[in-house]
Formats: C-alpha cells, structure tokens, sequence
C-alpha cells in the first residue's frame, strides 16, 4: 500500500426508482446534488475539499429540460463552491464509472487529491421532441412527435429528423439495443430459458439480501425527502424495482420487444431513475483527514467494440482490468456485472471462464449476489458507480478481498474495475 494509491472513503446511492415511480416528476441533477451532498456529509468533509467532480448522465433529452451543463448546476445544487471544477460525462451506461477511472488518472497525475465521481439519470422525465419543427412548423396537417425513450432514440434521427431535413446526410441508424443484443443471444447460444432463469434470480437474491438487512438507509443507501405543496413529504427510502412475486412461468409468458427474438421486459431492467456517488481520495490525503479507506481502487479500464456485439463487451472490459491489476478472475472473491439485460452477464462469463466449465461454474457463484439491475433498476448514468459499491460494501461484510466489476454502454463500449478490500 502507497501512499499515491486511490482509495474510496464514501459511496453512496439514492433508492432506485421505477419509470413513472416515486422519482417521475425529480430532474436527475436534483438527484445528483443530493447524492453529492451526502456523500461528502458522511465522512465530514465540504464541497471546498473536493478537487474535481465527474458527472455521468447520457440521456440529454431529460437534462435538456434544465437546458445545459448538468454537471455544473448539480455542483452548484448541491451547495458546492462556485470555484468547483466538473465535467459531465455521457459514455453511455459506463459513465459513471468511467467517472471513476478519469478520477483516478488524475489523481495518479498528481493533479488531484480529492474527487467524485457521480452518475445520475431519470428516465422517467425523458422528453417528447418534434424534430425540425423549429424551422417547418405547419399551418395545416399533423405533426410528428418523437418519444426519445421509445427504443432508447438509436433511430430517431434517420428515421424522422433526416426526412425533415432539406440537406441530405448519409447518416447510420442503429438497431435498438434490445434488438442486437436478442439476435446475439441466439447467435451464440444463450437461450431464452437461460435469461428468464437469471432474471428470476436477480429479483430472489435481491430479496433475500434486502431481508438481510444488506440494503438499508445508511450503507449503500440514503434516504431522500421531497416536500409537498399539499399533504405530508415524501420520503423515499427502498428500491421500487424487486418483484418478491416473480416467477419462472410469469417470466415465460412475456412477449419479446422490438420484434427481438429472446428479450422481454422481465428479463431486462426497466427504464430507471436514480443516482450514485463515490468519494475518492489519495492514499496520503485520508490517512491526513484521519478517514478509512474503504477499498482501494487496483484498475479501471474502458474498452470498445462492433456495436451490435455490446452483449459480450462487459467481460473483455473486466479481462482487461484484471490484467492491468496484475490479476486474474480466479483471484476475485465476488464478481459483479450490470444487467443491462440478462444476456450481459451470462455472455460475459462464459468469455472469462474461456472453455473451462468448472472456473464458469465457480465465477457465477460470486456473480451478482445480492440482486442486479434486473431487480434493483437501471438509471443508466448511476449504474457503473452502482456495481462498484455493490462490491465494496458487499466485500466488507465477508471481511475483505478482492472484486472486479464491469459494464457495457450503448454501440459496445465497456467500463471495468478491480478492487481490494482490506
């Protein structure tokens, strides 16, 4: 242990909620000033001591309702000083933990000390938009509105702005991600019955670790409180996702999506809101402020490939963490990998495991045991800051060890991370 390594003093996460849940009507940089705001309260510092601040978010349709730079209104939201420096982030579902991995390079650099990485999203609020009409509103006729959380926006452009448009561009659509990643599926032999089976247990392990008392207000989780114009405050304070009543038949009956052959709404995570933070520091400067490391950070590494193959992106982002780390799966004691739908996982690990049934058996074992996205949610800026405190907190409880986290973001980019737990 130097005193130059990174290390993670506060992790933190608001309860994640459904799409048109608890959270519908809260901008995600409301959310992401209030996860700011509590992680640097619980270990007794201020925004005057953080060094720099990197915000995931990637659904601009929703942050655009609070027109620009969400990163710096939610420094400023959350009673951070006007000298903060931050950058928002939109690396797809990475970001976040792409946010980790810029943190820490700058820290490495010696430029920082201190940093938070954020990531915040709700896609509840994701806005209807009407493509050109800027320039061709209509005197007479019907005008199209586009709903940019519908397919997750991939075609919007080339289907509706492009025939608005008086300049030809030739300019690519791609397919909605539940439509590529259900045609992988099949084409490397992941069944149907497999991804129903994993979404079955997301939502049992989740459950079970909720009864544990693993997922309560004070850990990974902050309570949040909203008041009302009429009537008493909300507060919120558990995940609305898990569904204690799925089952395996309930699963079987639902309909594919898109015209995809293998993904359903059951066996993908919904569309989400909520928000993550990580306190990061140097080494030297908690020991200075007297705080505890609660992990420290061994590599986080991105990775990139063929945008329809983003099923299998999360295991060769994890490979090359581990190799940067020096490390390999067989040392991990539990592995997490975000359910961007069930296919993710279940690909990933078969890439790790690299033939050998035995190490794929052993790795699923320690894959995701309390729960996934599939039951908790996914607010995609949030998730990759998500999955790494999964496996901080979880580490801690079993006494330490090592973790190695990854996650795929949209046209096949990936993010993954290596801890150690003392």
């Amino acid at each position: 242990m130097g005193k130059e390594d990174v290390v993670v003093v506060s992790a933190v996460r608001t309860p994640f909620s459904r799409f048109g849940g608890a959270l519908r009507d809260v901008p995600s940089i409301i959310l992401g000033a209030k996860v700011m705001a509590e992680a640097v309260n619980r270990i007794g510092i201020s925004g005057e001591d953080v060094d720099e601040v990197y915000y995931g978010t990637c659904q601009p349709s929703e942050t655009c309702l609070e027109n620009d730079v969400p990163d710096r209104q939610a420094v400023l939201e959350a009673g951070f000083p006007p000298s903060t420096l931050s950058m928002t982030l939109d690396r797809a579902c990475c970001a976040s933990l792409t946010a980790v991995r810029l943190a820490t390079w700058s820290m490495k650099l010696g430029r920082t000390k201190t940093c938070l990485a954020v990531g915040s999203e709700n896609m509840s609020r994701i806005a209807h938009t009407l493509p050109g009409f800027r320039w061709q509103g209509k005197r007479f006729g019907n005008v199209e509105i586009y709903d940019n959380v519908y397919m997750l926006g991939y075609k919007g452009w080339n289907a509706i702005s492009r025939q608005q448009a008086e300049i030809a561009l030739d300019f690519k659509g791609w397919n909605p991600v539940a439509v590529d990643t259900g045609e992988v599926a099949v084409e490397l032999g992941i069944t149907r019955e497999e991804q129903d089976g994993f979404a079955y247990q997301s939502h049992m392990k989740y459950i079970e670790a909720f009864n544990a008392g693993k997922y309560k207000v004070g850990e990974e989780l902050m309570s949040l409180t909203f008041n009302r114009k009429k009537g008493d405050p909300i507060v919120f304070e558990k995940d609305e996702g898990p569904r204690p009543d799925t089952t395996l038949e309930k699963l079987a009956k639902l309909p594919p999506v898109y015209g995809n052959p293998t993904i359903t709404a059951g066996n993908a995570p919904g569309l989400d809101a909520g928000a993550s933070a990580l306190v990061l520091m140097t080494r030297e400067e908690a020991e200075k402020r007297g705080l505890e490391p609660m992990a420290t950070v061994l590599s986080v590494e991105g990775v990139a490939g063929v945008p329809k193959y983003m099923a299998r992106v999360p295991g060769p982002a994890m490979k090359k963490a581990l190799d940067v780390a020096g490390m390999t799966i067989d040392q991990m004691d539990l592995i997490e990998i975000n359910e961007a739908f069930a296919v993710m996982p279940l690909l990933s690990t078969v890439f790790l495991a690299d033939g050998d049934e035995g190490r794929l058996k052993t790795m699923r074992e320690k894959l995701n045991v309390n729960g996934g996205a599939i039951a908790i949610g996914h607010p995609v800026g949030a998730s990759g800051a998500r999955i790494l405190m999964a496996l901080i907190y979880e580490l801690r409880r079993r006494g330490g060890g090592y973790g190695a986290c990854s996650i795929c973001g949209g046209l096949s980019q990936g993010e993954g991370a290596v801890i150690r737990v003392d």
